[in-house]
């Protein structure tokens, strides 16, 4: 298999939001960063898929609003189990992100008098959350590509990580297969930032892009790196059902934000059952287990999901404010602006990752954190908003802190582990009796019926006992020889990630013996003090940590 060396100051694994602010932020220590990317650069993360807003404390609108009740609202939202330090540097911190975002070229939504504008979101007390219509993440996205590109930081595309290369117990670079050519490329780093978002593609039905099967967990935790609360999985509440070629596409919370109501078949607005405050503005696992619930008590449409109506709002006002939805229903034939439209739950957020400080340091030295990949920040479920902001503050923090290592660090190599990846890879090029595809699909399959909203400790023992067989069974993958794009070789690799995140997820979710946030139980439904504390799990042990 064909090796080539490249070195840098610093490799950032993903080029979404938090991977791009991070690089930024090295070109300003006068660093040099390599920007890689297992897709498409700056196209094949989430962050430009994110619709609704950026949470940040501006008081534009409400002017009762404060940094303390945005920390507030965060850990109640993430059921207390949140890092709390690492909310309030998200909470102190996400203005000023945000006016960076402004000096790149981003345009948020204004006022009357030119003051930023702010709407309503899932479990806050106030509006607070900044946006740009409904497609705030790809505004985002396009400024932090024109200022990337300005600068002229290199951007590596198409190649996906595949290990981290240590050496005495230090990160000292990557490996990654080059998709054009099935070559093997060493990246040599003084310091490496992980990036690489979530794992949505776990499960069949998912708002996330293809990429995101968590690579970046894997790598991680093969590396030796501490994860944490990896049980808790966001189901963001309201995703398209049909035609089956958008299922688990998201619909933006901000459709509810600007007035969309829940209806079900019977035509009854049911969150007032579930949730009589805040309705259709609860926290998102709250909303997605009342979906779940008035579907499995006979109460949703014929293709499985409950109605989103917002057609007695103007056209004029939807058009402005939610004109990314009105053409994704307009595609597929539906009119939002007269008539309801089907959801159902989608897989969308991981909350658990990468255990960081409030640096962006993970327990690996020379290993640094920012985004999805990261846990901690959001507790056991997400607020809706905090994402955005949270690529922004830690990949910046990330930035800073991996740029300060790489000044004291020398680079490093590990030939022979570089190697033995190359050959590991290279092993996986054979005639099995198992396709890739067919256990990539058998794995979301099994993740959707038995880890997803309500879990019950047989069912996620008959999980763990299935993962552990497939795991047994991975050698029995079959793989073609071909150097460009080689698909099956890409499925295959992936595969062994999902399988071995798979297994950490559910044996976490198997421990934790309460419901909390999106962890839901059905055997034990009650949230309790004695179990408010992180699962923190490494390839040699599992401990806890206390919130």
């Amino acid at each position: 298999m064909e090796i080539k060396t490249i070195s840098t100051d610093v490799l950032i694994i993903g080029s979404g939001g938090a991977g791009s602010r991070a690089a930024i932020e090295v070109d300003d220590a006068g660093l040099k960063a390599i920007i890689v990317s297992k897709g498409l650069s700056f196209r094949s993360g989430c962050t430009g898929m994110a619709e609704g807003g950026y949470n940040a404390v501006f008081k534009t609108v409400d002017k009762e609003d404060s940094k303390k009740t945005h920390i507030a609202d965060t850990l109640k939202g993430g059921s207390y189990l949140n890092d709390e330090k690492l909310v309030e540097i998200l909470v102190d911190e996400s203005p000023d992100r945000l006016i960076d975002l402004e000096n790149y070229g981003a345009l948020f939504d204004r006022k009357d008098n030119g003051e930023i504008d702010q709407r309503p979101f899932g479990g806050q007390t106030f509006r607070r959350t900044c946006y740009q219509g409904d497609r705030t993440g790809a505004e985002l996205m396009n400024a932090l590509k024109e200022e990337i590109i300005k600068r002229d930081i290199e951007c590596i595309e198409e190649v996906m990580i595949t290990s981290l290369v240590t050496k005495d117990d230090q990160v000292i670079g990557a490996t990654g297969l080059n998709l054009k050519d099935t070559s093997l490329i060493y990246f040599k780093a003084k310091s490496v930032i992980l990036a690489s978002g979530g794992a949505g593609q776990l499960f069949p039905v998912t708002s996330n892009t293809f990429q995101k099967n968590g690579d970046g967990f894997a790598i991680a935790y093969r590396a030796g790196a501490d994860l944490v609360d990896m049980e808790q999985i966001q189901f963001h509440p309201t995703g398209m059902i049909k035609p089956d070629s958008k299922k688990g596409v998201l619909v933006t919370e901000a459709v509810r934000a600007e007035g969309g109501k829940l209806i079900n078949k019977d035509g009854e607005r049911f969150m007032s059952k579930y949730s009589p405050e805040k309705m259709e503005l609860s926290t998102r696992d709250v909303v997605a287990r009342s979906i779940y619930q008035e579907i499995i008590e006979g109460r949703g449409t014929e293709d499985g999901g409950v109605y989103l109506d917002i057609s007695h709002l103007d056209d004029d006002y939807i058009d402005e404010k939610l004109e990314t939805m009105v053409l994704q229903f307009e595609n597929v034939g539906v009119d939002i602006k007269h008539g309801p439209i089907e959801v159902a739950p989608t897989a969308h957020h991981f909350m658990g990752g990468l255990k960081i400080d409030t640096e962006g340091y993970s327990s690996l030295k020379n290993l640094f954190g920012a985004g999805e990949v990261c846990g901690g920040v959001h507790g056991a479920n997400r607020l809706g908003g905090n994402a955005l902001a949270d690529t922004q503050v830690f990949g910046r923090r990330a930035g800073i802190s991996a740029s300060k290592t790489a000044k004291e660090t020398e680079l490093l190599t590990n030939q022979e582990m570089v190697e033995e990846e190359a050959s590991r890879i290279e092993n996986l090029i054979k005639e099995g009796s198992i396709k890739p595809l067919e256990f990539k699909n058998k794995i979301k399959t099994l993740m959707w019926e038995k880890v997803a909203i309500v879990r019950e400790e047989k069912v996620l023992n008959e999980a763990l006992k299935e993962l552990l067989e497939m795991q047994n069974k991975l050698n029995q993958l079959t793989v073609r020889d071909k150097k460009q794009y080689n698909t099956e070789l890409v499925t295959a690799l992936e595969v062994i990630n999902m399988v071995e995140i798979c297994i950490l997820t559910v044996k976490s979710a198997i421990l934790r013996r309460e419901s909390r946030g999106a962890h839901f139980r059905s055997d034990y439904p009650e949230t309790l003090d004695e179990w408010k504390k992180s699962i923190v799990i490494n390839k040699n042990e599992i401990k806890f940590e206390a919130r």
